[in-house]
């Protein structure tokens, strides 16, 4: 029989692998921070905007649905974030609109901007986005200043009633203050950037191109490792925030996400067999001249790492969105989740997910099936 519980992990499950997807298709924005440093010549530029530009709406389509999905399934998660880190979460939105307007117009007639000002815009969607997002994934770890009164929830339509507040008059942009946040958004950034490297050097006919990108991989991938192995150990040996199962009080828990590893085995091979596929795919295309396929592993690595580390977030009796102010008001999947009629028919849909994934990934082999060439540009009706 499938119970109440069982759906609330199910939908955690969910949106811990829209994350890592959401994470994975970042290098798009990854490969936008790189336009300039990458490319030396215009149409070095128009090759890799054009590459890039053919996957933008699929990182931009997960992102919605990503809210979308967490909106029906923790409503008070989307709530009180949204509701309250609204600074943070607008930035990070408008930076995603900067992108959808530049890809659309940057090459249109009459643009009376030049194309230099939507690629300055991209620029900012490559940095900003990638950085503020990993910010704010940070703070499912470090905790966030807002406090809940589940008791007003009946109250609502009343004058004077609100279920959450944030308790930081700089709504979300404190969590830049917290050092381990920071630590997690460069690891994200510097994420973002080598996976476009990689990918540039699968997708493109372009030897000029091709090697400066191999040498992109590693000087973003050793970045990234740092700060990543930094966030991990730092949080693997931090307090947590553990639910008791019977009394439901939150509590610290000293080594709590390490402590979820392992209780969950699974998920902690996971983890580490994702890991090892990151850093293949990284160090195989750095120096082996002839190894062109580091994207498909270390993407696949990527969806997997970061699933695992939202899981470990939310499973296990886990606060997935802590109260840094007030323990108790901490989110739980079990305080926080849609009804059990919302979540059943939620699930039903869920199953044609897979027909969807199958559709996007045909889809994707499809438009692909051969490198992009930048006599490509010229015989295309469509470029950007």
């Amino acid at each position: 029989m499938i119970t109440y519980e069982f759906l609330q992990q199910y939908w955690w499950f969910i949106m811990s692998l829209l994350g890592g997807l959401l994470v994975f298709l970042l290098f798009v924005q990854g490969g936008q921070s790189m336009l300039g440093s990458l490319s030396k010549v215009e149409g070095e530029k128009r090759l890799l905007i054009n590459a890039l530009g053919r996957k933008w709406e699929y990182t931009f389509t997960t992102l919605v649905v990503f809210g979308g999905a967490f909106f029906a399934s923790f409503p008070l998660f989307y709530s009180t974030s949204f509701g309250g880190a609204y600074w943070a979460w607008m930035i990070l939105l408008f930076c995603f609109v900067l992108q959808a307007v530049s890809y659309e117009f940057q090459s249109k007639p009459g643009n009376i901007f030049g194309p230099k000002v939507y690629r300055m815009f991209l620029f900012l969607n490559g940095v900003l986005g990638t950085f503020l997002l990993g910010v704010l994934v940070g703070t499912f770890f470090t905790g966030s200043e807002f406090s809940v009164g589940k008791g007003n929830i009946a109250g609502l339509g009343t004058s004077g009633f609100v279920i959450s507040q944030w308790q930081n008059p700089l709504h979300g942009l404190e969590s830049f203050a917290n050092l381990r946040n920071l630590c997690m958004g460069f690891a994200v950034l510097f994420l973002a950037r080598t996976l476009a490297s990689l990918f540039f050097v699968n997708r493109l006919d372009h030897e000029v191109l091709e090697k400066r990108s191999r040498k992109f991989v590693l000087y973003n991938g050793v970045p990234f490792l740092l700060f990543f192995l930094i966030f991990l150990v730092w949080t693997l040996l931090e307090k947590g925030y553990a639910v008791d199962p019977v009394t439901r009080v939150v509590s610290l828990e000293e080594m709590k996400y390490l402590q979820n590893f392992i209780d969950m085995p699974l998920v902690a091979a996971l983890f580490v067999v994702g890991v090892i596929a990151v850093l293949y795919g990284i160090l195989r295309t750095a120096f082996l001249a002839h190894f062109k396929k580091g994207i498909w592993f270390a993407g696949a690595g990527t969806v997997v790492v970061v699933t695992m580390l939202l899981l470990i977030t939310g499973f296990n009796n886990t606060a997935y969105y802590p109260s840094s102010v007030d323990l108790q008001s901490s989110l739980t999947l079990a305080n926080s989740a849609s009804s059990e009629f919302t979540l059943s028919a939620m699930a039903v849909v869920s199953l044609f997910v897979p027909v969807v994934v199958a559709y996007i990934i045909y889809a994707w082999g499809a438009l692909e099936k051969k490198k992009l060439r930048l006599d490509d540009l010229e015989n295309d009706g469509h470029t950007y």
